[in-house]
């Protein structure tokens, strides 16, 4: 029999297998015998398996494309409250690094200190993992952190539900309340005010021998963040959300508003801050993500809640001033009304693909604020610059400060001597 015959007729004889072990799922499972299943509001159901911990829980389901950087994703606040569902079909690969700590206290490769999502949702998990910073597996570190996790489900599938209905809420039921039909409310993470419980309660202080010190109102700040500022040569203290900063204006040289999860109408309390600011601050504002509709509302402007938010490692953004498109990393569920922008602010950038705001900019202050993440981690690092920007306001409004009190030093002396 020729070799060519034995391979058609293998073939052959391999049709009744599944498709999943045809096409080699590297989900081993018959380690992971327990059932899960996705439920959401809408009504439908997918079931699989579970590889977390041995709980249910609620949140709202939502979706990411990124292809790499589930660690970071996982322990960013912003995704507090939200069962998130990957769309890479391979998740856990690489397993999960340990926490390990930079040069400036940071944690390297996580977010935050603590896994955020409410859950998670894979196609197909990689029990077996290799890469040289792993320390235990996707697995392991979601049982560790009491977060449920299933795989074996249409994630394809999934996601064109969410994008064709809009995000909704939905149960990850493990064990027995996978098969039980016993729903009968999904609790809204988004009237809560999730800003609130990932923000710091203390100040934090961070790079004490930077040039320049820099205000970070924490709304749920990544750690990458941090770093991007620190690694500039910033000193940086980390205040909480609701902290009136203003009070402190003349102890810092610039402020940042950060990220964060849930909707920003539980912010009243920093919009306020920041109106004041806007007025009477006279140093540089920057912000990220929460921190452009923050700065937006404070500015005037309203916010809604997109269908289905923009999440991943590709999302194009438009620079208005260049017509420049670069490639960013976002995670966001709101974006802000800019059809008619209040006076003295303008658009500084918009999403390519659904026009929804990206940016917007003081036209005579340097006050500025984006929507995606220049940080990135993981993801592409194209509008990183905007930390150097920020920075470079920061050092040039301080030395001319710096400069005008010598001046007036100088005169106050000539006209006594």
């Amino acid at each position: 029999m020729t070799l060519f015959k034995t391979l058609q007729q293998t073939t052959l004889h391999a049709q009744p297998i599944t498709a999943a072990l045809r096409r080699g799922f590297a989900t081993n499972i018959g380690s992971i015998p327990n059932a899960a299943a996705l439920k959401l509001k809408s009504g439908q159901v997918f079931t699989g398996q579970s590889f977390g911990a041995q709980q249910s829980t609620f949140g709202e389901a939502v979706f990411t494309t990124s292809l790499v950087g589930y660690p970071e994703s996982m322990t960013d606040p912003s995704y507090t409250g939200q069962i998130l569902v990957f769309t890479q079909p391979l998740i856990g690969n690489y397993g999960v690094p340990g926490q390990v700590l930079d040069q400036y206290g940071l944690s390297k490769y996580f977010e935050s200190d603590k896994i955020q999502v409410q859950g998670i949702v894979v196609n197909d998990y990689a029990t077996q993992y290799s890469h040289w910073t792993a320390v235990e597996s996707l697995g392991e570190w979601c049982i560790r952190h009491n977060v449920p996790a299933i795989s074996g489900v249409d994630t394809r599938s999934i996601t064109q539900l969410l994008r064709d209905q809009g995000s909704t809420l939905a149960q990850l039921a493990v064990g027995s309340d996978a098969t039980s039909s016993n729903v009968t409310s999904f609790p809204d993470p988004n009237t809560d005010n999730l800003v609130a419980k990932v923000s710091t309660k203390v100040p934090l202080h961070y790079n004490p021998q930077g040039d320049v010190k820099i205000a970070v109102i924490d709304c749920g700040v990544k750690q990458n963040i941090l770093r991007c500022l620190t690694e500039r040569g910033a000193q940086v203290t980390v205040l909480p959300w609701n902290y009136d900063f203003n009070q402190v204006k003349d102890e810092f040289d610039g402020l940042f508003i950060s990220n964060g999860p849930g909707s920003p109408a539980t912010c009243t309390e920093t919009v306020k801050h920041l109106r004041t600011a806007i007025d009477h601050w006279n140093k540089p504002i920057f912000g990220i993500c929460m921190g452009n509709l923050l700065l937006g509302m404070a500015a005037g402007l309203d916010v809604y809640k997109l269908p289905f938010g923009n999440r991943g490692h590709n999302q194009p953004a438009l620079h208005v001033d260049t017509g420049l498109c670069y490639i960013t990393s976002q995670n966001h569920g709101y974006a802000l009304q800019d059809k008619v922008m209040p006076k003295g602010w303008k658009k500084m950038f918009v999403n390519a693909n659904d026009g929804s705001n990206e940016g917007i900019q003081h036209e005579s202050k340097p006050i500025f604020s984006v929507q995606f993440h220049p940080e990135a981690k993981g993801g592409p690092q194209d509008t990183e610059y905007l930390f150097d920007d920020f920075l470079g306001h920061v050092r040039a409004m301080k030395s001319a400060t710096y400069h005008s009190v010598i001046d007036q030093q100088q005169a106050t002396t000539a006209a006594f001597a």
